[in-house]
């Protein structure tokens, strides 16, 4: 009898990463999302004319993408990491691209608030996922180099956002926005299908759905309850009702997250001085930065009239400052240390606010220039060793959780100051407009509604809005300037005695 001899069964080959393939995917799709929470500023005017959305309206359509994105962004990392961040980037990518192409078909502002909550959730899984594909996947020596891009990425894909909306807009109507977005979604995800390998951590977690559903919550009622405050009255019941359980709701976060043993954000790293001063530091920049691009580029095209590709070019000097200040802080930070660096930037940052704030219907271009320079040197100062103060702060094994808090700053920090800024703008803007007791009750409606509806009026209509506006203008980008200045004195006290974000120690 022949014995049977089993065929030998040879291991799979493992496929060498292609690490700049790689590299360029997460990229493109980090810039893709990156570039969607500041890209539909520059269409704002025209799609207030073509839904005849109210001011309150608009801030729901940039902030939605931002809140769903920013409350999302943990419990999405964690997916990832739990169950592949490949998985995260297609399914993130898929829902981004697909929830793009119909919002092309929108036809109101409410179809548009939905389409941007699902962009939200769609972002939410692929930014996260494309910065664990480069540290679960590359070797040291690889993965240094990559992060330094993908940080550069992340920097310059929301200036990048709004000059490519601008070029687009001068051909197109504001549909093409979206259509952009359809675009670079697909690249990514057929990049993530041909070269993105998968990559999990076996180790991590169950996911934390309460403390995720929580934290939702929580930011979900905080946040509208400001930008619906015009509407209802800062002191109303149903504003000061939502406030305080919106508030009420993160503390009860706060508490339940102390007490899992695998929490979603444990709060306790927030005792670590550093990494609560650079935290600070990076939520209020950015609370700053994407409240005033939601002002300020509607200003530029409805009260000065440029167009929306001479708008986005118009915020060229904050990142011409920006990029160079940031190549100096850390040798700045090597001189002087961390403490003075990012104190300085951010006092930097408070004193452009207040320059912005002098704009009026008539300001030139030389008082716009003069406050975006030092805005963005301010924030190239002042990002540099926030985010190595929180990352410092950090053992090794711990560094995740730093990109996440990161990155939760940045995002929270952009929401937060979208609502707040575009609410008070609402506010004075409804309250500073004075219009003939002759006007339609038609007409009348529509210029308290926007200021782009009051801009297509014309006429008397149109220079009473613009001058509302500007007050309204100046007193969001006072109280921005106020709120700067007083984490400039937050960080600088945290950090009194000893320069932690420069020492790179855990205290």
């Amino acid at each position: 009898m022949t014995a049977v001899i089993p065929p030998i069964v040879k291991p799979p080959a493992v496929r060498a990463v292609p690490s700049g393939a790689v590299t360029a995917v997460v990229c493109v799709a980090l810039a893709t999302v990156v570039a969607a929470m500041s890209s539909l500023n520059v269409a704002l005017p025209e799609i207030a004319r073509s839904t005849h959305a109210t001011q309150t309206q608009l801030a729901w359509i940039i902030d939605a993408y931002s809140l769903v994105f920013a409350s999302l962004l943990l419990p999405a990392g964690a997916f990832g990491d739990r169950y592949g961040r490949r998985l995260a980037l297609l399914a993130g990518l898929s829902i981004f691209g697909a929830g793009s192409a119909v919002a092309m078909t929108a036809h109101s502002a409410t179809e548009l608030i939905a389409l941007r909550a699902v962009l939200g959730l769609g972002a939410a899984l692929v930014m996260p996922a494309t910065l664990s594909t480069i540290t679960g996947t590359f070797a040291d020596e690889q993965r240094t180099r990559a992060v330094s891009i993908w940080a550069a990425v992340a920097g310059g894909s929301a200036v990048l956002g709004l000059l490519t909306s601008g070029l687009v807009l001068e051909v197109w109507s504001w549909p093409s926005v979206f259509g952009l977005n359809v675009v670079l979604a697909a690249v990514a995800l057929a990049g993530t299908f041909r070269f993105v390998p998968e990559s999990a951590d076996p180790r991590a977690p169950r996911l934390d759905v309460s403390g995720a559903v929580l934290a939702v919550i929580g930011m979900v009622a905080l946040v509208y309850s400001i930008i619906e405050a015009p509407s209802h009255g800062w002191l109303s019941a149903r504003t000061l009702a939502g406030l305080g359980g919106g508030v009420a709701v993160l503390a009860g976060f706060v508490l339940f997250e102390m007490r899992r043993r695998n929490p979603l954000l444990d709060p306790r790293v927030f005792g670590r001085r550093g990494l609560s001063a650079g935290s600070l530091s990076i939520f209020v920049q950015f609370f700053a930065f994407f409240g005033f691009i939601f002002l300020v580029l509607q200003y530029l095209q409805l009260v000065r009239g440029d167009s929306g590709l001479v708008s986005a070019v118009s915020m060229l000097p904050m990142a011409a400052a920006m990029m160079p200040a940031a190549r100096l802080a850390p040798a700045l930070v090597a001189r002087i240390g961390a403490r003075v660096t990012c104190t300085a930037g951010l006092v930097l940052m408070a004193a452009a606010l207040v320059v912005l704030a002098q704009l009026t219907g008539s300001s030139s271009y030389w008082l716009i220039a003069a406050g975006l320079i030092p805005l963005g040197a301010g924030m190239g100062l002042a990002m540099t060793p926030a985010t190595s103060g929180i990352t410092a702060a950090l053992p090794a094994a711990q560094q995740g959780v730093g990109s996440a808090i990161n990155d939760l700053s940045r995002e929270v920090g952009g929401a937060v100051g979208i609502a707040v800024l575009a609410s008070i703008l609402t506010s004075t803007y409804q309250s500073h407009l004075h219009l003939s007791q002759h006007l339609p009750a038609a007409e009348a409606g529509q210029a308290r509604a926007s200021v782009a509806l009051a801009s297509h009026l014309g006429g008397a209509v149109a220079a009473q809005a613009h001058t509302a506006f500007a007050d309204g203008l100046h007193l969001a980008l006072l109280i921005a300037a106020g709120i700067v200045a007083a984490a400039a004195i937050g960080v600088a006290t945290l950090l009194r005695g000893h320069d932690q974000l420069a020492a790179g120690t855990p205290a």
